[in-house]
């Protein structure tokens, strides 16, 4: 687990999809990407802030994933909010289908990453949070922040 863990090198996190969704299940996915794209991500400029997962014509796309344009690219740039194909198995694709009609699950990005010389998208199957449930959480975080300050303020 260590080792698989040692050759991610994060580009861009969703912290939000943690607060808004229950995560029950995530895939490793891989996405189309053309050249400009590429280069662009190698650099840090992606951002999966307002980014979400649709599936269409039996195929899964990533649309609003924020790709910065190379800034050397000239006329080879693409609209950096394009839909993206991302790559599964078929039977991958139709267990997805599944939760999300069937039993109403919502397929969210999670974070983009470099595995090896790949570059990789966790997405994950969620439901969404109500919010007594994101009052619960945030209350929970602040417990845990008093009791950080707490026990750093007593080992001084």
């Amino acid at each position: 687990m260590n080792k698989k863990n040692s050759d991610h090198k994060i580009i861009s996190q969703n912290k939000k999809a943690f607060f808004e969704y229950f995560i029950e299940e995530t895939y490793q996915v891989g996405i189309e990407l053309k050249g400009t794209e590429v280069k662009s991500i190698r650099h840090g400029l992606c951002n999966l802030k307002d980014s979400y997962v649709l599936i269409s014509d039996e195929q899964v796309y990533i649309e609003g994933m924020h790709v910065s344009p190379y800034k050397h690219g000239n006329i080879f740039n693409l609209d950096p909010t394009r839909k993206r194909r991302l790559l599964l198995h078929r039977y991958e694709i139709n267990k997805l289908i599944g939760a999300v009609k069937i039993k109403g699950y919502t397929l969210v990005p999670l974070k983009i990453y470099f595995m090896r010389n790949f570059i990789k998208l966790d997405i994950a199957l969620a439901k969404g949070k109500k919010l007594h449930d994101k009052r619960h959480d945030i209350a929970k975080k602040d417990i845990q922040r008093e009791v950080e300050r707490s026990f750093k303020i007593n080992h001084l």
